[in-house]
């Protein structure tokens, strides 16, 4: 193999993100000195990388090599992803390709970003359609999950066939679409896999993910549970199953719909453009349902992770046009993402307070999760035999117990990779090959930059501990303000002391010392950082500033 990493006669395979975290997905198969990207997804910013809004994989690899990159073929139209095509689609320069729905919301994505005259977006049939991109055929596979058109993508190779799942589940009554069958899956694994590419989310759910069909009777049992009160549900927008669930519930209870927030605003607007919602009912403003006696109205919001600015957190602070009152109910459809749990606590915490009533998955099947439990892991395992199990999309612990599952069913090459593992897949014995640079970009107000850069570390070191500024005027006068010191009380003594001692210090600098102006600014800010922490037992980051020459 050569040092640039250039496929050869061989099949390899790489994720840049989605190995090692749930999100930011984004996968390479290279073969014949090409590349293919699957996926080009992004997660929501964390705590660690404070001020930021967005996360994404870092692309430098298949950038430094983007004249080999053939194409970006998208598996569905969740963030995780294409929620970072906007960012990095228009610089890498190659076609796109998505079902209509998919294509459809990428395509408001770049429309927002000025972005739609410069990137190819071509639409596939949904319906197993097909395409060939340089080595690779891919063909559309739809698998159920949580949102219109999942797909699996079988991609075939001189080397074998890969069957890289996307985010999947098994369902017998999907609601939305039509997924592939039992036979037809068996009848892919009947003509070989050489590859199986895994969603490891759940691998630890000893259950089946269950069916959205189940879902639709528990919420009609729920909301009609609770005559005379506002009901509203939130659920993630995304999920079209749902949102044609919950507007046959709405009908079948007698209720009127709302709808609060703009993701749920688009999603259902594309939905309705591609064919889906086709008997979903009219839905009214704000206005009019607070109008609407209380037991006959149905309201939908997004914010069931507890974001801040989203309608259900401006509901339960009672900063927004649509009102609960004690006894009312929240059902929660949705599960909470892991990281989530103390803003969705908060939220929670907001309602009780208020009375209002609030039901989740644990409490009625209300919810049912969009990937496969280990049952469902080990059926597709069975339909494919597949020769190789490559698990994706999982932390750590996901993706290795993937592989103690796939073991366990007797698939011969069990092999765990994650974010910069280059593994061939073919010929001979599969396996890692080698390790490259991956990392992460964030988004941080409108500029991406590297998560690990000056900007975020000086950031989370502010946070933690402060800042001290010392302020070196001409004739001696010196001026210390801290910020974010934990010394309210105590702060006026101590900026006397830290002043005297900066002057003390100085004083001691002689000669060409004293007259040296990065001496002088170190030994300042030596001296009132010890001050600092002395007092607080802080190490605030600490800034020197001297007259001008």
């Amino acid at each position: 193999m050569k040092k640039d990493f250039t496929p050869e006669d061989e099949l390899l395979f790489l994720a840049l993100g989605g190995s090692g975290e749930i999100g930011m997905n984004v996968n390479l198969y290279g073969c014949q000195g090409k590349w293919l990207m699957v996926d080009l997804g992004m997660s929501f910013g964390a705590n660690e990388y404070p001020g930021t809004e967005l996360m994404f994989a870092d692309p430098e690899f298949i950038e430094e090599r983007v004249d080999d990159l053939l194409g970006i073929v998208l598996t569905h139209a969740h963030e995780d992803h294409i929620g970072a095509i906007p960012y990095f689609a228009g610089d890498l320069g190659v076609p796109l390709y998505a079902t209509p729905f998919t294509a459809d919301l990428i395509m408001r994505k770049l429309e927002e970003a000025g972005l739609a005259d410069q990137v190819e977006l071509n639409v596939i049939d949904e319906d197993h359609g097909s395409l060939e991109i340089g080595p690779f055929e891919i063909t559309y596979i739809p698998l159920a999950h949580s949102i219109a058109e999942g797909n699996a993508l079988l991609i075939e190779t001189p080397y074998g066939r890969i069957f890289h799942t996307g985010d999947w589940k098994l369902d017998e009554e999907p609601i939305v679409g039509e997924p592939a069958t039992e036979e037809e899956l068996m009848e892919i694994g009947d003509e070989g896999v050489l590859a199986l590419v895994c969603d490891s989310t759940n691998v630890f759910n000893p259950q089946a993910s269950g069916s959205e069909g189940a879902v639709y009777r528990g919420l009609l049992e729920e909301v009609a549970r609770h005559k005379g009160k506002r009901v509203m549900v939130t659920t993630f927008a995304s999920n079209v199953a749902r949102l044609q669930t919950l507007g046959e519930v709405a009908q079948e209870t007698g209720r009127q719909l709302c709808v609060a927030g703009r993701s749920l605003d688009r999603i259902i607007e594309v939905s309705k453009a591609n064919g889906y919602l086709k008997n979903f009912p009219k839905t009214l403003d704000f206005d009019a349902a607070m109008r609407v006696p209380r037991g006959q109205i149905m309201f939908l919001a997004t914010g069931g992770q507890g974001e801040p600015r989203a309608a259900l957190a401006r509901i339960a602070d009672e900063n927004h046009p649509i009102s609960l009152e004690e006894g009312d109910v929240v059902l929660f459809s949705s599960r909470q993402i892991p990281g989530n749990e103390l803003a969705i606590g908060r939220v929670q915490n907001m309602l009780a307070l208020r009375g209002i009533v609030m039901v989740s998955d644990r409490q009625s099947e209300i919810h049912v999760s969009g990937h496969p439990g280990r049952p469902e892991l080990e059926t597709l395992y069975d339909w494919l035999r597949p020769e190789i199990l490559v698990p994706v999309h999982g932390e750590i612990r996901h993706m290795k117990e993937q592989t103690r599952v796939g073991k366990a069913k007797g698939i011969p090459y069990n092999v765990f990779q994650k974010n910069g593992d280059i593994v061939r897949l073919a010929p001979g014995k599969p396996g890692k090959l080698a390790e490259v640079r991956t990392g992460r970009l964030v988004l941080d107000g409108e500029v991406i930059v590297p998560s690990d850069g000056d900007a975020i570390t000086m950031r989370r070191r502010l946070s933690r501990d402060g800042l001290l500024i010392v302020m070196l005027a001409k004739g001696g006068e010196i001026q210390v303000e801290g910020i974010g010191l934990p010394l309210d009380e105590d702060y006026d003594a101590f900026i006397e002391e830290a002043v005297a001692d900066v002057r003390k210090a100085l004083s001691r600098l002689k000669g060409a010392a004293g007259r040296d102006r990065e001496t002088v600014k170190e030994t300042a800010r030596l001296a009132a950082r010890k001050a600092a922490q002395r007092w607080s037992g802080k190490k605030p980051q600490t800034r020197v500033i001297l007259p001008l020459e």
